[in-house]
């Protein structure tokens, strides 16, 4: 079935389609946040170690982001109806185990599969959403509400997590996603025609995925070994190494061996892709690590409760959503380029900003100022970005392209924290001491974020990579 179905369905049902889109990638992303919060209750109710305990946000970010590069891939061959109400299937059944999970192994296995779910799931939404809206002016704007959903995520999902873990339990910040999927399911499989992409009939690249997921996997645990072994320990560096061979086999695949690669390396000759997804890197790099240390900082140096430290990300979430409006709504007049290196300049400022926490402050005073600063930053980063990448090739690589944007960010999520909580962990053992352990972690907290702004310049560098246009003047082109 054509592309044009979905591009001239009556307004009711295209407005269905792009709500369905956004709130398959919203649950998504608010799983990557949501457990942070209920993290220290999950320890103990589950008996995971403080190494351990990691794997629970680490397991589901690594098999996203590793699968998601095939995720697009399958949406593109297999129809993305079908492949959008498949994730959906995984994730909320995986959700399901996660919520009666009797023992770390499951929770840490249930996650990984869910993880599964979403790198299906997330790459057919933004697919769906610009094979639907494709006109330049309203897709935009899609794309604006498309970007909301995935920034508010991380936002609502602390909020989220503070009140279902108060409220009621830990698990039912996986058991909410049932009714929600169910629903997804009923309403997807009647509202959302089926279209598929280029290459129907053609192999999967398994292998490739597999490779890049355990490459990712390997390399993080090898920096998260550090915390306790240090850097020149082999326990640090067999892994390291492995990853490096593993990246070396991934490139071997794509280049060499697979007949229909997930990543064709020829399409990142074009800047708009490269750039898009380098700048997403960035972003995720700096967004997790944000979600991570403020939700710990509030909990165990400001002594505030998971409902309290949730509905301190409020002010966040809502920031969020209209940042991502205001960047649809001009990007039209300005193009990518420019919104793109202003988002960049303002989450490094307002990480900056952020980086001095201390012991005795509060959340009025070191909190709400940069958190909402960064969260508009984030929010104006999202469409441009997303747009840039879609931009760059035609509606039969969409989903390749989306999935490729979104393993760019999640990526950049999963090294960005394992590298950034490894410098506050180092930081708050180097001073534990000499002074109070609640300065300790403030110090180490804030040593984390300091080097996050670092990493945000790195939008500013890549959005000048993108070449400079208007939206209504450059319509998708095969690169």
């Amino acid at each position: 079935m054509p592309d044009t179905l979905t591009a001239n369905a009556p307004p009711v049902r295209k407005n269905l389609i792009l709500l369905l889109a956004c709130l398959g990638q919203f649950m998504v992303v608010l799983d990557v946040a949501v457990v942070n919060v209920a993290l220290p209750i999950m320890r103990v109710d589950l008996g995971f170690s403080p190494t351990g305990l990691q794997w629970v946000v680490n397991a589901y970010t690594l098999t996203y982001a590793g699968f998601l590069l095939l995720g697009g891939r399958v949406a593109d061959l297999f129809g993305r109806r079908r492949m959008f109400l498949v994730g959906l299937l995984v994730f909320t059944v995986a959700s399901l185990v996660c919520g009666f999970a009797p023992n770390g192994w499951a929770m840490i296995t249930a996650r990984a599969v869910q993880g599964v779910g979403a790198a299906i799931l997330s790459p057919v939404t933004l697919t769906i959403v610009t094979t639907t809206f494709t006109e330049a002016k309203e897709r935009s704007r899609a794309l604006g509400m498309w970007s909301a959903s995935l920034a508010s995520g991380g936002a609502v999902g602390v909020l989220i997590g503070g009140l279902l873990t108060d409220l009621l339990s830990w698990r039912w910040i996986f058991l909410i996603n049932i009714p929600v999927g169910v629903a997804g399911l009923i309403v997807g499989r009647w509202v959302i025609p089926e279209t598929f992409g280029s290459g129907a009939g053609k192999k999967l690249d398994v292998a490739g995925a597999v490779t890049i997921t355990l490459s990712l996997t390997a390399f993080v645990y090898g920096i998260v070994q550090t915390n306790t072994y240090g850097w020149g320990s082999a326990w640090t560096l067999v892994p390291i190494v492995g990853a490096a061979v593993l990246l070396a086999a991934f490139i071997l695949i794509e280049t060499r061996l697979a007949s229909s690669p997930i990543v064709p390396f020829g399409m990142l000759r074009s800047r708009a892709l490269t750039g898009a997804n380098i700048a997403m890197a960035c972003v995720g790099g700096s967004m997790f690590a944000m979600w991570y240390f403020v939700s710990l900082y509030l909990q165990e140096v400001l002594m505030l409760s998971p409902l309290q430290a949730g509905l301190g990300f409020i002010p966040a979430a809502l920031i969020i959503i209209v940042g991502a409006q205001i960047a649809g709504r001009i990007m039209p007049r300005t193009g990518p380029t420019p919104i793109l290196a202003v988002s960049g300049v303002i989450i490094a400022v307002a990480l900056f900003w952020m980086s001095f926490l201390s012991a005795d402050g509060s959340y009025w005073v070191d909190i709400l100022g940069p958190i909402s600063l960064v969260s508009l930053g984030l929010g104006l980063s999202f469409p441009p970005g997303t747009y840039a990448a879609m931009s760059a090739v035609g509606p039969q690589m969409a989903g390749l392209a989306s999935g490729l944007v979104n393993a760019s960010r999640q990526v950049g999520g999963a090294i960005g924290l394992a590298v950034l909580a490894t410098i506050a962990a180092h930081r708050t053992g180097a001073l534990d001491a000499s002074e109070s352990a609640a300065s300790a972690l403030a110090d180490g907290y804030g040593r984390a974020i300091l080097v996050g702004s670092i990493i945000a310049l790195g939008v500013i560098a890549a959005a000048l990579m993108i070449p400079r246009s208007r939206p209504e003047h450059r319509g998708p082109t095969q690169n």
